[in-house]
């Protein structure tokens, strides 16, 4: 830990535990306010502890143990060790303002990998596009035949981005408003409503930070984890990333895995967030594959995903230059992200449109409002239908400029004058 510029680590340190980050509002993990300054990586950096010291640990952790530890006594290379903190208290506090009311979902699940495009994802995500697969209805089935299974799979041909960028794009599917404007992360009324919030993301190289003003400290998460090396930045990297003897994401499901089984008789909300698809060869993301495939499958055969929604998306395409540059399908695989939704347990559905409406809406051109407004629709239900939308005085969970992928999206007003509203060019309407 040579970088190191913590009080408590020095050379003879073996046992290394990652700081609570979500103890403190300056670790607002989807956005980092300035570009040209790492904060996430800094505070890394200055608030490592040696976990055994005891006095160091009583008096700068009080009663929150370090979740995250790394272990240099058996190895050079170190090894990662997470035990996830369950909060009693926290489990029984939420579980009290879940009367409020009734949604859609009790679980909600977003899986996110940025710079993948729809047709790299069928590249290179076959066991896990297996595990979305087995749950969809295909041509020539009708939504009324979905009562014969919990689980339903929908896969969302035209979702669209609007520019290459992420700190473009993101804000808008968690926030429902462009960036540089006053916006409320989506985990406000998540937590209002009874749910356990989680973040698990590889947010500590500078390169990837994010940058967004005005926001609000309702970003920090009830648990949340980076996955940090302090010692080199290595997020756009040709190669598969790897730390402390796992790939980077390993560590994430690894983490978002132990939130989601000590939680699983909350409400609960899980984001992972991973950076497979953000290199110019568009073949890191295959060895993703097992992890992301292994991380469902063993929830789903333990019955850990009852009442869960899960959604598999990426905010844009290929998003670095590539081999497929050349190529004229280069653009279109820039503007068509990946975009995979799993619902289950009909009984939280109330109308039988509903389901209708996410089956056709899989041919529907849809945008990132349209997922802003659809994890509303599952926190809130039907209620969700009675809120209004956001202004800038009024930050609610549903934006003019989309509609729930449970609501009938109406094609022929979604014109160029509509796609240039919402922030779309019109040259990269992919038809």
């Amino acid at each position: 830990m040579k970088l190191s510029n913590s009080p408590f680590i020095n050379d003879k340190v073996n046992h290394i535990g990652f700081p609570l980050t979500n103890k403190d509002p300056i670790c607002n993990l989807d956005f980092i306010d300035s570009i040209s300054e790492n904060i996430i990586s800094k505070y890394f950096l200055k608030n490592l502890v040696d976990m055994e010291n005891k006095g160091v640990l009583n008096e700068y952790y009080k009663n929150a143990i370090p979740e995250v530890e790394v272990d240099f006594s058996k190895s050079i290379y170190g090894e990662m060790k997470i035990n996830l903190n369950y909060n009693k208290t926290l489990s029984e506090q939420r579980s009290l303002l879940e009367k409020k009311i009734t949604p859609y979902s009790n679980n909600i699940m977003i899986l996110y990998i940025d710079s993948v495009s729809r047709v790299n994802s069928l590249r290179q995500l076959k066991k896990t596009l297996k595990f979305f697969e087995k749950f969809m209805s295909y041509k020539g089935a009708s939504p009324e035949k979905f009562s014969s299974t919990k689980f339903h799979s929908f896969q969302f041909f035209k979702y669209h981005s609007f520019t290459l960028h992420t700190t473009s794009n993101y804000p808008i599917l968690f926030y429902g408003r462009p960036r540089n404007s006053r916006i409320v992360l989506i985990t406000k009324y998540l937590k209002e409503n009874g749910y356990i919030t989680c973040y698990s993301g590889e947010l500590c190289d500078k390169d990837n930070t994010r940058t967004l003003h005005n926001f609000t400290t309702e970003e920090v998460y009830d648990h949340q984890f980076i996955i940090c090396d302090p010692n080199k930045e290595h997020i756009n990297i040709n190669t598969i990333r790897c730390l402390y003897g796992k790939q980077n994401i390993e560590h994430l499901y690894d983490y978002g895995e132990q939130f989601w089984k000590k939680y699983k008789d909350n409400r609960k909300y899980l984001s992972i967030v991973s950076n497979e698809g953000h290199e110019g060869t568009l073949e890191v993301l295959k060895y993703a594959d097992n992890i992301i495939f292994n991380f469902l499958n063993n929830l789903f055969m333990n019955n850990l995903l009852k009442d869960s929604s899960i959604i598999l998306l990426s905010d844009h395409g290929v998003g670095m230059p590539s081999i497929y540059y050349p190529y004229d399908f280069y653009k279109l695989e820039e503007h068509l992200p990946m975009l995979y939704m799993i619902i289950n347990d009909r009984k939280n559905i109330s109308y039988e449109e509903q389901y209708k409406y996410i089956y056709e809406n899989q041919q529907s051109f849809i945008s990132g409002y349209d997922i802003y407004n659809t994890l509303g629709n599952l926190i809130f239900g039907d209620e969700y239908y009675f809120i209004k939308n956001k202004t800038e005085d009024n930050d609610t969970p549903k934006s003019q400029y989309g509609k729930s992928l449970f609501d009938k999206i109406n094609q022929k007003i979604r014109n160029p004058e509509f796609y240039n509203k919402i922030g779309i060019m019109v040259d990269y309407i992919c038809k």
